[in-house]
């Protein structure tokens, strides 16, 4: 008989966290260490990262996604990882015809290129191995846009189909590659919006279940992606956007509940 709840543990696993040091990414790596992961909280703040990392009982690392250097140093130090979570973010809130291409190199570089180069530096490790589970974030913003945030829904967009392509490619070497698109979720990144309360509650009001998510509820998501519990799952988008996508939430005739 299958022993369903090993499916979920971690045990013996190396699990590399990028952006482990705030929000998302430390949800994720505090629940990866959780199920027995020997997990890596690697930030661009390495006091963040030894913070989260103590209170976790994990190992920090410093990592800023934008430098090549560092993804090369975390790939030489860090391998082997049998887990790959890559959850920084960055956006430029204003529209597109007034943005700069230094705003587009800023956003493509944290949420696009940043993801390509962890990918391709421990995606090979993995596959020699035969072994190996990638996640990345994506976003509601992938699949619904709003206003202002045109730079960072083409990044989440490009990031599924990418993280799609190195599933097909690895597939065979057993290697896993799937995406997360978290729904509006309390984090430093949404503290603009949470300043301006009818804008922070137009997003709660979206929702089917009219609040906003906290990052530990996205964490669980990642610990099935990362565990054998998902072991025919590849290629997958998971929407865990609180209904935000499900519904279309513009009108609700008399009587709706």
């Amino acid at each position: 008989m299958t022993d369903y709840e090993r499916l979920f543990r971690l045990d013996g696993r190396r699990a590399v966290v990028v952006g482990a040091g705030a929000g998302i990414g430390r949800a994720c790596a505090e629940a990866l260490a959780a199920f027995g992961a020997d997990t890596v909280f690697a930030d661009r703040d390495p006091a963040a990262a030894e913070e989260a990392a103590a209170a976790a009982g994990g190992r920090a690392f410093r990592l800023d996604v934008t430098s090549a250097e560092d993804i090369a140093r975390a790939a030489a130090e860090l391998e082997p990882a049998d887990v790959l979570v890559i959850a920084p973010g960055f956006n430029v809130r204003r529209p597109l015809i007034e943005t700069s291409d230094e705003d587009f190199d800023r956003v493509v570089d944290v949420n696009l290129k940043g993801p390509y180069r962890l990918m391709k530096a421990f995606g090979g490790g993995m596959a020699e191995r035969g072994r190996g589970s990638i996640v990345l974030f994506s976003s509601f913003r992938a699949v619904v846009v709003e206003p202002g945030q045109g730079l960072y829904a083409a990044c989440k967009a490009g990031i599924v189909q990418m993280g799609r392509a190195f599933a097909d490619e690895l597939g065979t070497r057993g290697v896993r590659v799937n995406a997360i698109a978290p729904g509006p979720t309390e984090t430093p990144l949404t503290q603009q919006i949470k300043s301006d309360p009818a804008w922070w509650n137009a997003y709660r009001d979206k929702t089917i279940v009219r609040r906003w998510a906290q990052p530990s509820e996205i964490a669980g998501a990642v610990v099935y992606l990362a565990s054998d519990a998902s072991s025919f799952t590849t290629g997958a988008l998971y929407m865990v956007d609180g209904g935000w996508t499900a519904a279309d939430g513009r009108f609700r005739p008399t009587g709706s509940p």
